[in-house]
């Protein structure tokens, strides 16, 4: 991607900061850290889908080698109260706009009734090894009584399910309506309709480093820190103050480097709750490190949507009205609540103009691995159903399926668009920049032209090839609420300190913020120290989740800026005798305006800011050069792409081959263009993992069939192929740099842009593949059926 040229330093690829650590061997992980007399736990977890427990028996365990303690759940259940039911609410504008019902199930942090997935765990042992720790745990006996298992979420709607919260009466746990228009009377008078049924299976983020948690207590100041790979440090004191009764001022949240969330680790685990209460209970430190086993069976899973789509559309291939009702197979536990649901409902509509809408979402338990955000978080799913249902368009009126989505698409000139449906934050949407049409347009033209490949496909299929072109368009809301925050503070060695309550993973945002930073006080980004992912820096904080980081942690950065900007400038007017609207900054200092040389440093402010005798602060103006800011984003921005996919199918094998990959996106003000391009090729590499290869599937008893990588197939580098990537630059209106999110959007379209071009490839068989993942064997399968 080419730089912006400007004077500053967003814009740049400039080398991450981080990376001098991490490539010499010295960053440093959960599992890396050491403390004195630390102690290892190892969880006992369900080998049953769905049980209830008659007993647990740790007798044996306690005699182990090295064990200092164990304990299992009906004990925990007596002493700790569960994991509160959600962890994102919803504010009241949405609640009272929405209809809705929610039952949200409160998860024990050891099962203690029931269990309710394999992997759920009962019990937990702690030694002097982690070794020591896993052989006890062998020894651990749970009597189970099973119960029939449900996996699949209309069945669990039957009266004849088992259920597995008893309190409700059923499995549905979430239900909700957002409609604009009237969809009935719309789909009765269109002239066309068309009716499907679509599957995006179950998959997840798969962090190179799986979840680690380490907990020690101080009795002395009876403070306990806790560090955790996560993505959400303030949530975890916040829940760890609720779970051990223990006032947050007490309690400090700190992750390391973190290698990978994508959503996986961006909520609270129980084991998060556990470790640090175990590590009070025993009065020395405790580690936890899942392995990846433990990983595919305990780390929440993604995605797993089945969408009743009804579409209505006229002869020119416009469309009319939408109705979807979908279902979301939650797993046993719901930590998010609605909003991967939710955000699958108002995406539905994507970059498309049309009148009248219509859906319902059911949320249903069932006995697998709980559901939660990953990489799109519910996106990927309503991509896929329009996307699809945009090709099924054009093949019944004989259009390409480009025409159609032309069509169909917000004009530029429409922009701000109303879309008529609050997003979750409960405010109206509105798309607030960007150019769709060209968005696909460019695309186009990136592949060489539809006319050139359309001709190429028909030459390759007279000769037995199958090419196929695949499209995938869509909208991303993003840099949600509810707020983020930012501590900006001037070192007295001119250094400029921002703590912020965001949480890297490997984004590069000690890099990204450092850049802002920068141009903000017209220093260098060297000259900038950067604090995330530690509760001791600043008090309240949100974290890393829905493409929201840049967005909202450099509008916090500014709103802490611009009142410190005053009283620099105030004591810099002080010590210069001039007024402070003659001064500017420059170079790590302040200075007269076209007077060069007569400016004084930031450290030398620093200093005259501090508190005592024989400061130079103006008269009356208080001690010290820091602020902090809670940035509340109006509403989201909205982020867009156009993704096009050109494929060849071998009808004997059923190989996909991707020959090539276009990416035309928009993320606004690109702050550095290296990292940008990183963000969208790592993303789109998940997208088409989930597209052909990885899945985690599951047996009728609710046996999880993954174990290892032996089982879940992700991408290798000889899978992927070269992505060419085009970025358009519509800066957002809404914040003071421009911004858009990017961290999740190259993963929505991937797999829909598969499925339209195996079906664009296929398409003299009429071929449909209407569910994920698009694997070889169902392939073959489809062109021997319709062949026979």
């Amino acid at each position: 991607m080419s730089e912006v040229k400007n004077d500053g330093f967003v814009g740049r690829s400039i080398p991450r900061k981080e990376d001098q650590r991490l490539l010499t061997g010295k960053g440093q992980f959960v599992a890396d850290l050491k403390l004195p007399g630390m102690l290892h736990a190892a969880f006992v977890r369900s080998q049953v889908a769905h049980a209830r427990i008659k007993s647990i028996d740790l007798s044996r365990a306690l005699k182990a080698p090295g064990v200092v303690y164990a304990i299992a759940g009906p004990e925990l259940a007596q002493m700790l109260p569960p994991v509160p039911d959600t962890q994102l609410s919803l504010p009241r504008k949405w609640t009272t706009r929405v209809q809705h019902k929610f039952q949200n199930p409160q998860q024990p942090l050891l099962s203690h009734d029931k269990v309710r997935h394999v992997g759920e765990a009962v019990a937990v042992i702690l030694a002097e090894t982690r070794y020591q720790a896993e052989d006890a745990a062998e020894l651990v006996e749970v009597d189970l009584e099973p119960l029939p298992a449900v996996v699949d979420p209309i069945a669990g709607l039957t009266p004849e399910s088992a259920v597995l919260h008893e309190q409700y009466g059923t499995n549905l746990i979430g239900d909700f309506v957002v409609e604009k228009g009237d969809v009935k009377k719309a789909l009765a008078a269109a002239p066309r309709r068309i009716k499907r049924r679509f599957h995006h299976h179950r998959y997840a983020g798969i962090p190179m480093e799986c979840r680690g948690v380490v907990g020690s207590h101080d009795p002395r100041t009876d403070t306990m820190t806790i560090w955790s790979a996560c993505q959400v440090v303030h949530w975890l004191k916040r829940e760890a103050s609720t779970v051990l009764n223990m006032p947050e001022a007490r309690i400090r949240c700190v992750a390391l480097d973190v290698g990978g969330g994508f959503g996986t680790k961006g909520h609270v685990y129980p084991e998060d709750l556990v470790i640090p209460f175990l590590a009070r209970a025993v009065g020395r430190p405790v580690k936890w490190i899942e392995d990846r086993f433990e990983h595919f069976i305990s780390a929440c899973h993604s995605r797993d949507q089945i969408h009743d789509v009804e579409a209505g559309f006229d002869d020119d291939g416009r469309l009319i009205a939408f109705s979807d009702n979908f279902y979301v197979d939650c797993g046993a536990w719901n930590p998010i609540g609605s909003g991967i649901a939710y955000n699958t409902a108002v995406h539905l509509p994507g970059p498309y103009k049309f009148d009248h809408f219509f859906v319902r979402s059911r949320i249903v338990s069932t006995n697998k691995v709980a559901n939660a955000p990953y990489r799109g978080a519910g996106r990927p799913e309503a991509t896929f159903a329009m996307e699809r249902i945009m090709d099924m368009i054009a093949a019944e009126l004989g259009l390409d399926p480009a025409e159609v989505r032309l069509r169909n698409m917000i004009p530029a000139a429409e922009m701000p668009y109303h879309l008529g449906i609050p997003y979750r934050d409960g405010e109206m949407i509105v798309y607030d920049s960007g150019d769709y049409p060209e968005s696909l347009r460019l695309a186009l033209e990136a592949i060489g032209g539809l006319d050139a490949f359309r001709k190429k496909q028909r030459a390759a299929r007279a000769k037995g090839r199958y090419l196929g072109l695949g499209l995938g368009c869509y909208t991303e809301g993003t840099g949600v609420g509810p707020f983020e925050s930012a501590t900006v503070r001037i070192d007295p060695t001119g250094k400029i300190y921002v703590a912020g309550g965001s949480c890297p993973q490997g984004q590069g945002m000690e890099t990204i913020f450092s850049q802002i930073v920068a141009d903000v006080w017209k220093v260098e980004p060297k000259d900038v120290v950067m604090s995330l992912a530690d509760t001791s820096g600043v008090a309240m904080g949100f974290g890393t989740i829905a493409s929201r980081s840049t967005v909202t942690l450099s509008g916090a950065i500014h709103q802490a800026s611009e009142p410190l900007r005053q009283k620099v400038f105030s004591i810099a007017a002080n010590m210069l005798e001039c007024s402070a609207g003659d001064l500017e900054l420059r170079n790590g200092a302040v200075g007269v305006v076209g007077v060069p040389g007569n400016e004084v440093t930031l450290s030398t402010i620093a200093k005259a800011a501090r508190p005592g005798w024989d400061s130079a602060r103006p008269q009356g103006m208080a001690a010290g050069l820091e602020e902090t800011a809670y940035y509340e984003p109006p509403t989201v921005t909205w982020a867009y792409a156009a993704h096009a996919a050109l494929v060849e199918v071998d009808p004997d094998l059923g190989r996909v081959s991707i020959d090539k990959y276009v990416i035309v996106h928009d993320c606004g003000t690109v702050i550095n263009p290296m990292l940008v391009d990183g963000q969208i090729h790592g993303g789109a590499v998940q997208g088409l993992g989930g597209a052909l290869l990885e899945e985690m599937s599951y047996d009728a008893d609710g046996q999880i069939l993954v174990g290892s990588f032996m089982d879940y197939l992700v991408p290798g580098a000889s899978d992927m192929p070269h992505l060419d990537l085009v970025h358009m630059h519509h800066p957002s209106p809404l914040n003071p740099f421009g911004v858009k999110g990017v961290g999740e959007g190259s993963a929505i379209a991937p797999p829909v842009a598969i499925a339209n071009a195996v079906c664009d490839a296929l398409s003299h068989l009429k071929l449909e593949f209407n569910e994920t993942p698009i694997k070889p064997e169902k392939v073959v399968r489809a062109i021997w059926n319709a062949r026979r």
